[in-house]
């Protein structure tokens, strides 16, 4: 990089506005809105089939397996909450083998090939996702070929809209 463009980037960082904060903390009671941005197990409750909550809650508490109906009918409550409040994209964070974290992002919608768009979001992307880190151009301490981890859903912690 030039010497110039390092100079540009340090302006733009220099020049750069905060964010501006549209939460008014001083008149709104910070209880009044805690955990509204999270798909609780209230939220799930309240939007999932009975059986299904059953089935989920079972293996929140003792760590079974994740079955691909409940988890279909999961993502489904998932994206729409999600979409409801503004999300587009989903994240799966995770930790490869460098010690590091890491995010691969993925839109909740696909090209339609019209010039529209298809909902997008399956149970299989909460029970198995794509290989970590390791697979990633230079991003691991094995080769592409070796790459063995993949990302999951751990259903103890529920999933939230980052603003």
């Amino acid at each position: 990089m030039s010497n110039n463009l390092r100079l540009m980037a340090l302006s733009a960082l220099a020049n750069a506005k905060p964010t501006e904060s549209t939460f008014d903390y001083l008149e709104t009671p910070t209880s009044s809105v805690w955990g509204e941005n999270v798909f609780s197990l209230k939220k799930m409750a309240e939007r999932l089939p009975k059986g299904v909550y059953k089935s989920l809650k079972k293996c929140i508490e003792t760590g079974s397996s994740l079955d691909l109906m409940v988890a279909d009918a999961v993502a489904e409550a998932m994206k729409t909450w999600a979409i409801e409040k503004g999300a587009t994209h989903y994240a799966h964070v995770f930790y490869p083998l460098t010690g590091l974290t890491a995010e691969k992002h993925d839109s909740f919608f696909d090209p339609d090939g019209s010039g529209g768009t298809i909902g997008s979001f399956e149970g299989k992307m909460l029970i198995q996702g794509e290989p970590d880190g390791s697979s990633f151009p230079s991003g691991g301490i094995r080769q592409t070929f070796e790459a063995r981890g993949y990302t999951i859903w751990d259903v103890t912690s529920p999933a939230y809209v980052m603003e």
